[in-house]
């Protein structure tokens, strides 16, 4: 016999809501198979939950998700797969770095900032 998971299952495995499940079903990401008004997910089902999560911590959107799903469903299959995986880990990876320029960018200008209070402070006679 199959084994399935249902939708509490998984909500309590992954520590997401059931909402959010709903929301990759109704997205095209995941299938589950229906009995009436129970959801029962495939032990495919759970690898891509786990996958697709994986993706939003790393900071994909749904499309991109959707996209890399795709591909691996669609030829050319997993090369295609693994190759588009590079591809958005190599951009991910980029604007992750831009962001931490700014960060460090924003992080002298502040350290400027305070700097130039404590002095002013200091000229008009005022302790911290």
């Amino acid at each position: 016999m199959d084994k399935f998971y249902t939708i509490t299952e998984l909500t309590r495995e992954f520590g997401v809501s059931t909402r959010t499940l709903r929301f990759y079903e109704d997205e095209g990401l995941i299938n589950p198979e229906r009995r009436g008004r129970t959801r029962l997910f495939r032990p495919a089902d759970r690898r891509l939950i786990q996958e697709i999560l994986r993706g939003r911590r790393i900071g994909f959107t749904i499309a991109e998700i959707r996209d890399i799903i795709r591909v691996y469903k669609d030829p050319p299959g997993e090369v295609g797969q693994l190759e588009m995986l590079m591809a958005k880990v190599s951009e991910k990876r980029d604007e992750l770095r831009q962001k931490r320029r700014d960060i460090e960018e924003t992080l002298a200008e502040l350290d400027n900032v305070e700097e130039a209070c404590l002095t002013r402070l200091a000229e008009i006679g005022v302790g911290t």
